[in-house]
């Protein structure tokens, strides 16, 4: 892979956490991700099973993992199954990891190749009284596509219809939630290949640029810096386009006198950042464009600071939409009388403000994690409110990536410029 080899450690590490919740006598059964299929014999780019890659490191197709930490042949109580390489692969795609490769990557003794998963399964699976299998639940999830994963575990009820199944998911969720240093390192690389991203189109920026131009400046910067690009659909919204939250176009051009809201960020070691700016297209704000960023900004700040061990999501979220109101009135957006009038499941802030503050991030930008679970230090969140007029064409959001400390937190892109100030000195030097 193009990014710099991860410490071995780290995959162990996370495998020997997970062993430790584990029931007696269980087996954990993890599968690759397919290639998704375009037309014809095309195929969209590969991204690995998060999970799987959480507890191996191998960033390859057809990859099956078995945890069996009670196994009594010590051997069987780690399996990594590789596709095996051969002359065509070799010529058609390029050489796929040796099993020294996927030793040295995994930390994982007991290699075979995936042609021999079923005689050395059946060693290992009739000796496990409790199977855990994976499926994505994570709560936004709607994918109406078949993965491998169910797929599998279809097919594994069938022939095993008397193992007691588990979900691993809950487990997975409650690890990954807690970053470990060499995780938190490798989120820092993401959000310092994103600042010379930034940095690279303030300079860019101007009347008459298209929105596709500056897409095409960034993805330029990520991968020249061993990004495979853009952690997510990258959001570059000039003017009105700005008040649309999912914006993907990236088609218009942008206009002197409107505000560009980037929500662009690079991904490294599959690990996610995730950035939100608005700047001026001709390098000014205008007042009313400044009076909404500060207060954007001021709602930033408000929301960064309770991002601490201890507290909990959904009174965060309550107390950074009483913030928002405050700031909303003082914009002349709502009155004090929409407030006493409003619909409690639909604030009145929510016209301007009409989605969360935070969420998990890590190996997936919107990552796992329990929102009734208190913070803890290693937790990662996104901080980014924002605000959008409709009626005036005019969207402004701003978002960071805060790690939660035993003293506070830490802002992982407190590098990357944000005060208005800043900005324009930026884009007019």
């Amino acid at each position: 892979m193009r990014y710099d080899p991860i410490d071995k450690s780290l995959f162990t590490e996370n495998r020997r956490r997970l062993s430790e919740i584990l029931k007696p006598q269980s087996l954990v059964i993890l599968n690759a991700n397919d290639f998704m299929p375009t037309n014809a014999d095309g195929t969209m780019g590969f991204k690995q099973n998060s999970d799987l890659f959480y507890l191996s490191g191998i960033d390859q197709e057809e990859t099956i993992l078995l945890l069996s930490p009670h196994h009594p042949d010590e051997k069987y109580r780690e399996v990594l199954f590789l596709r095996e390489t051969n002359e065509l692969i070799a010529v058609w795609e390029g050489e796929k990891l040796s099993k020294d490769q996927a030793r040295e990557v995994s930390g994982i003794k007991t290699i075979y190749w995936t042609h021999q998963f079923d005689r050395i399964f059946s060693d290992i699976i009739f000796v496990a009284e409790t199977v855990y299998l994976n499926t994505n639940e994570h709560t936004r999830n709607s994918s109406l596509v078949q993965t491998r994963e169910s797929r599998y575990i279809t097919d594994f009820k069938e022939n095993y219809p008397l193992h007691n199944l588990s979900r691993l998911a809950p487990l997975m969720h409650q690890l990954r939630a807690i970053k470990q240093p060499v995780e938190i390192e490798l989120m820092q690389k993401a959000c310092d290949i994103t600042k010379l991203g930034f940095d690279r189109l303030l300079k860019f920026v101007k009347p008459g640029v298209q929105e596709f131009e500056i897409e095409a400046e960034l993805l330029h910067e990520f991968v020249r810096n061993r990004s495979k690009g853009f952690a997510y659909q990258p959001i570059v919204a000039s003017g009105a386009n700005a008040c649309v939250l999912h914006y993907i176009q990236n088609e218009k051009t942008c206009k002197d006198g409107d505000v560009l809201l980037l929500d662009v960020a690079a991904e490294y070691a599959n690990y996610a950042s995730d950035l939100t700016r608005s700047i001026p297209v001709n390098g000014r704000f205008t007042k009313r464009q400044r009076e909404v960023y500060d207060a954007v900004l001021r709602v930033f700040k408000h929301a960064k600071s309770m991002l601490v061990t201890g507290n909990i999501w959904d009174e965060y979220h309550t107390e950074v939409g009483k913030i928002m109101e405050s700031e909303l009135i003082g914009l002349g957006l709502i009155t004090k009388d929409d407030i006493t009038k409003q619909d409690p499941e639909w604030p009145a802030y929510k016209k301007y403000f009409p989605h969360g503050t935070s969420h998990f991030l890590g190996l997936d930008v919107h990552d796992v994690g329990n929102k009734y679970q208190r913070f803890e230090p290693g937790m990662v969140f996104t901080c980014e409110p924002g605000i959008y007029i409709r009626e005036e064409g005019l969207g402004i959001r701003l978002e960071n990536n805060i790690l939660i400390t035993s003293n506070g937190n830490i802002d992982l892109m407190e590098h990357i410029a944000i005060e208005a100030e800043e900005i324009e000195d930026l884009m007019n030097r």
